[in-house]
């Protein structure tokens, strides 16, 4: 039976016709693929292009969607099944292009999520005054890791929304961007990630690894570092499981022909002494500034030397640590920062007064109405801390969201007042919250006390966040 005579009432022109087409053969295909994962069979190319066909087509329905999900989840997928998905998404949509002369510098970094980390704010910068393009794409904030995104638009005016051609634009005057992906880059991955929040298939490896490098191979990079993170804070809670994921996505990103290095870091506290979106921008700032902690520090200028060795912009990791240190020490870094600000929205005397030697940054950030101390309840030296229950309990007050699109307060947070080896004696504050209202509720309060972990002079010993340095293969 021809198409006419099945539908005599539709006249289709060429395109409507071709998108018919796939229409059916998917509505045909996609059963008999959902069982063949189910089964543990081997999707070839043809299958996985047909299912990110489907997906972007919206010839599939939501139930088929959420029912291949959990069958790659079930049955996993090997390393070409997963390149392949990887390359089918990417390919979903719009993929950028740099003019020639970029050639070799333009790169961008990942992290798997974690509590404080605003190194992206730093490192964006510092690596623009290296000589670098970054085009970084970042995500918002969902349960208790922090997103990128958020901090930035708790400063007034910062515009996440940048077309293709702002983007280029801004990458030639500044030499970096943070922006938010936009309708047409990688559309399989925004409906597979929402897809997956909902049917319980997050930590699949192979739906990870596609989520991530995809849109990282869409925006044509020379080169990319991983931060993958392990620990109480972190998804993957041992260092085994992180290397795991972290070979998936270094092997992924070389075989779409980006240079894909990564590092382990410990997630188990707060990296560097600020939790919440306000404050993470100051603290970025004050090390933008040659402050800051050395916690952060060690990361920023440990995923940037990766990232200059790489594009040869360092001879070697020493080197490249030599070149993001002087740049954020030397303020190269943060005339970037100020530059981007100002081209993605914020006003100068905003962007110059934030930068500022002596800034005033409340009289721009919110401040919370409420500030609370937290104190010692015995002598001792401050161990560790536990960063899931402080992010968990923030989440609570309005610093979090639990579903996409939720507002938050980007001035609920909290500051550490005190470092891990540092002694402190019963009464002494150790960490100010930061809120509105309510204010945190006796059980809440408790919680945060038991995030402390105190202990002897004889027990402590410095931990470096960086674990292991993964290099392309």
């Amino acid at each position: 039976m021809t198409q006419s005579s099945r539908f005599p009432h539709i006249n289709l022109d060429k395109q409507s016709s071709s998108m018919l087409r796939v229409f059916l053969a998917a509505m045909l295909s996609i059963p008999d693929l959902i069982k063949k994962k189910r089964d543990g069979g081997k999707l070839n190319d043809g299958d996985i292009k047909s299912f990110v066909e489907a997906l972007t087509s919206g010839s599939i329905q939501d139930c088929q969607t959420g029912a291949m999900l959990m069958a790659i989840w079930q049955q996993g997928m090997d390393a070409h099944e997963t390149a392949t998905l990887t390359k089918e998404m990417m390919l979903s949509g719009d993929v950028m292009s740099w003019p020639g002369e970029w050639a070799g510098l333009v790169v961008d970094k990942h992290s798997t999520g974690g509590v404080g980390d605003k190194v992206s704010l730093v490192l964006a910068p510092a690596l623009a005054a290296c000589g670098c393009k970054v085009p970084m794409i970042s995500g918002r904030g969902l349960a208790h890791t922090g997103g990128t995104l958020d901090k930035l638009e708790s400063i007034p005016g910062f515009s996440i929304h940048q077309s293709a051609e702002q983007v280029r634009a801004i990458l030639s005057s500044v030499g970096c961007c943070i922006v938010g992906q936009t309708e047409t880059l990688v559309p399989a991955d925004r409906i597979l990630y929402a897809t997956r929040d909902i049917t319980g298939t997050v930590d699949s490896l192979p739906l990870i690894t596609g989520s991530i490098i995809s849109k990282k191979g869409a925006e044509s990079l020379t080169a990319l570092v991983l931060d993958v993170k392990f620990g109480r804070a972190a998804l993957y809670k041992d260092l085994h499981s992180a290397k795991e994921l972290a070979h998936f996505l270094v092997k992924a990103g070389n075989e779409l022909g980006i240079r894909t290095g990564a590092v382990l870091s410990r997630m188990d506290g707060v990296i560097g002494r600020s939790v919440g979106n306000s404050l993470e921008v100051i603290e970025a700032l004050d090390l933008l500034k040659g402050g800051g902690q050395q916690d952060l520090m060690e990361l920023v200028t440990t995923l940037g030397a990766l990232l200059l060795v790489m594009t040869g912009l360092a001879a070697d990791q020493s080197e490249g640590r030599r070149k993001i240190s002087q740049a954020v020490i030397g303020g190269g870094a943060l005339l970037k920062f100020q530059a981007m600000m100002e081209a993605q929205g914020v006003a100068k005397e905003t962007a110059r007064a934030l930068c500022c030697a002596h800034a005033d940054y409340f009289k721009i950030l919110r401040k919370a109405k409420n500030q609370l101390d937290l104190t010692a309840s015995r002598d001792g030296v401050l161990m560790d801390m536990d960063g899931l229950i402080l992010a968990e309990v923030l989440h609570k007050l309005g610093a979090g969201r639990s579903k996409a699109g939720q507002p938050i307060n980007h001035s609920v947070g909290a500051e550490l007042l005190l470092s891990l080896g540092q002694k402190i004696t019963k009464g002494t504050p150790w960490l100010r919250v930061h809120c509105e209202e309510p204010t945190p509720s006796p059980d809440q309060i408790q919680r945060l006390q038991s995030a402390l972990v105190l202990g002897s002079v004889a027990d402590w010993k410095r931990q470096s966040l960086v674990q292991e340095v993964m290099l392309p293969f």
